[in-house]
Formats: structure tokens, C-alpha cells, sequence
């Protein structure tokens, strides 16, 4: 798989945006990010390998050891590894969409994230402007069913939500719309990992 600061994408194609800080990656990120492409009708996943998140009180580890560690995780032929929001300048969700909006305007895109992030998504920076302008695709992680269903983003948005039959819709909806399904999940996050100390002086986790 090829890094690229931009990536190409055809003109129609439906891109889903999986963000991050991946600190580290592991095989969790993965699974969701091919569950989300086969659920969601995806053309193409890019995961965006986040400078900082703004929610984050400490930083994560450097920007170029956390896309390598990505690359070699992520082996995927729909999947790039990007840095794009280091390139557009972005940290918060609502900026990055507006500048990728702009650099691919003949993209229909689509926003990824766990159930954990639905639970807290009204607390993002101009949150209603992401779900408004485009499709959000939720993937349920272990334990947070209950409170991403009724978070306060779930409950004000409930009458755009896609019913899961009808999942492979979500990349030609109409914002807003957003839709929530239910998948086997790996019980693995990058919080545990650097608790074990995986980092280390590894590149990878195991």
C-alpha cells in the first residue's frame, strides 16, 4: 500500500473517513474499518492519522511512527493511510471534512466511528455541522450499545437514522442520515495497549 499526502480517489466514489490517533493502530482498527466498508457499501476507507486530538489533555506519539505503525497494520487495497489532516492544517472532525469537501468535491463521503464516539459526539467542535453535511456510520464497540443509542446526538438526529437493513444506503443518503450497526467486535483498544507498554521500543503491536 502507498502513502501519498493526498490521496486519489475517482470522481462518484463513496470514501468512508475513519479518524484517529491511533496510538497505536491494532488489529481493532482494522476489523472496524472492514466491517464499516462491507456494511456501509463503501468504494474506500481512509484513515486519517490525527496530529493531536483537541479532547486529549497529552499527545499522542509522533505523527510519522504512528502512520508507519498504520501502514504495516492496514494492509488493505481500498485502504490508504493518511496524514491529510497534517497537509490541510485540521484538527477538529468539522474542519477536516470542509477542507476535504472542498479539495474533492465529486466525492461523496462518509464519516466512521465507534459507538464510544456517538456516546460523546455532541461535546465534538460544531458536531451538528458534520452530521448535517455528511452520512455518519456508526460500528458498535463492546459495551457502548446502550449509551450511544440514546446520547444526546442520537436523540436529536433520531428521525435521519437508516434502519440497519438498509445500511448499504448510507453512502448515497442524503446529510443529514447516519446509521448504526452491530458487529462482532475485537475488545482491544489503544488505551490497554499503551498501559501494557506495547509501544516500547516496537514499531508494531503484536
Amino acid at each position: 500500500m502507498q502513502r501519498s499526502s493526498i490521496p486519489y480517489v475517482r470522481p462518484g466514489q463513496v470514501v468512508g473517513l475513519f479518524g484517529g490517533s491511533f496510538d497505536p493502530p491494532h488489529k481493532g482498527h482494522v476489523h472496524v474499518t472492514l466491517e464499516a466498508m462491507k456494511a456501509f457499501g463503501l468504494d474506500r476507507v481512509w484513515w486519517l492519522v490525527s496530529p493531536g486530538n483537541p479532547l486529549k489533555e497529552r499527545g499522542p506519539a509522533p505523527l510519522a511512527r504512528r502512520v508507519k505503525a498504520a501502514q504495516a497494520v492496514m494492509q488493505h487495497p481500498r485502504v490508504e493511510v493518511t496524514d491529510i489532516e497534517a497537509q490541510t492544517g485540521t484538527r477538529a472532525t468539522a474542519d477536516t471534512v470542509a477542507a476535504l469537501q472542498k479539495l474533492y468535491p465529486q466525492v461523496r463521503f462518509v464519516w466512521l466511528m465507534g459507538a464510544d464516539n456517538l456516546a460523546q459526539f455532541h461535546k465534538w467542535k460544531d458536531w451538528q455541522s458534520i452530521i448535517e453535511t455528511v452520512p455518519v456510520g456508526v460500528v458498535a464497540r463492546p459495551g457502548d450499545r446502550i449509551s450511544a443509542r440514546m446520547s444526546p446526538a442520537a436523540r436529536r438526529y433520531a428521525k435521519y437514522r437508516i434502519d440497519g437493513q438498509a445500511r448499504h444506503l448510507l453512502g448515497r443518503a442524503q446529510a443529514p442520515a447516519w446509521c448504526f450497526v452491530n458487529v462482532p467486535m475485537l475488545d482491544v483498544s489503544s488505551t490497554q495497549l499503551r498501559i501494557q507498554g506495547v509501544w516500547g521500543n516496537k514499531v508494531l503491536p503484536e
